[in-house]
């Protein structure tokens, strides 16, 4: 009833909520992407989408049909690779930046782990920053994080507003430097909390630094100042500041998949993984547990 290939289109642009940047992904025309999700909205009967000039965002029936969509295509791959006896194997080594140590990427690498287990994948947790670093020096294969703006390499995984989020209780002194909790350099969050801060003429000072995410969450739950986050990864116990705050818009921030420049197995490796990780995208924007 749903083909494979309208799901992968409805799933990049639910994770992109892009027509253009879904096609980038899928290396098809955007009018190719617009005719698969059409194709699959009369399968379904029912709008998934909302679209205007401005924007792309999820019906209720579009998020509803993500998990469908996702489990859909994981059978079907785990299927194809029964029936065409291919067999991924070798060592995956994989980055995944602090950002999703409190969301649902261990399902994710569960399912991949028991979908291939002739792969030996090695997992590292870092700071974006430091994971690009590691893999433009050969030490990984994969890495899943956020992308510097001049940086134009990666696959995007999804597009989200980077806020400022503190302490329900916090109050912030408009006549005294702006109190700052962040990563070590070269955090790429860290950078854009300076840049904006620096360009608006406010004065900081770092009241707290942390190369854990967790580290940098008692801090902030603490009351000790603001930070710069994701917004759709602000964690349990913290909160996006109102705009009467008068920080400074710190825009927008892509997480992307790189690739590194192993080839064979390594590559195979590295390909499957993506697969699902795109697939299964919009669980890394939910908190485990």
């Amino acid at each position: 009833m749903y083909d494979p290939t309208h799901l992968r289109a409805f799933l990049a642009v639910a994770q992109t909520l892009s027509f253009t940047q879904a096609a980038r992904r899928l290396g098809l025309r955007q009018s190719t992407v617009s005719q698969h999700v059409r194709r699959l909205e009369d399968a379904t009967g029912r709008q998934l989408f909302t679209r205007d000039t401005h924007a792309v965002e999820l019906t209720e029936d579009g998020e509803a049909m993500l998990g469908f969509a996702r489990r859909i295509l994981q059978v079907h791959e785990q299927a194809s690779a029964f029936f065409t006896g291919t067999r991924v194997r070798g060592r995956l080594r994989f980055g995944a930046s602090e950002d999703f140590v409190l969301t649902r990427l261990p399902e994710i690498l569960e399912g991949f782990r028991h979908d291939h287990p002739e792969v030996d994948l090695e997992l590292t947790v870092e700071l974006s920053g430091t994971l690009h670093e590691q893999l433009a020096a050969g030490k990984l294969d994969l890495v899943l994080a956020k992308r510097r703006p001049e940086d134009p390499r990666g696959e995007l995984v999804w597009r989200d507003d980077l806020v400022w989020i503190g302490a329900e209780r916090l109050r912030l002194d408009a006549d005294r430097p702006v109190p700052l909790i962040v990563y070590p350099p070269p955090g790429i969050t860290r950078a854009r909390a300076l840049q904006v801060l620096e360009r608006e003429g406010r004065d900081w000072r770092i009241v707290c630094t942390s190369g854990s995410l967790n580290g940098l969450i008692a801090a902030a739950r603490a009351g000790l100042g603001v930070m710069a986050h994701s917004r759709r990864l602000i964690p349990p116990g913290l909160f996006r500041l109102p705009d009467r705050s008068g920080l400074p818009d710190l825009g927008r921030i892509d997480f992307v998949l790189v690739h590194g420049r192993r080839r064979g197995t390594a590559e195979e490796a590295a390909n499957a993984l993506a697969a699902a990780i795109l697939a299964g995208g919009e669980r890394l924007r939910q908190r485990s547990g």
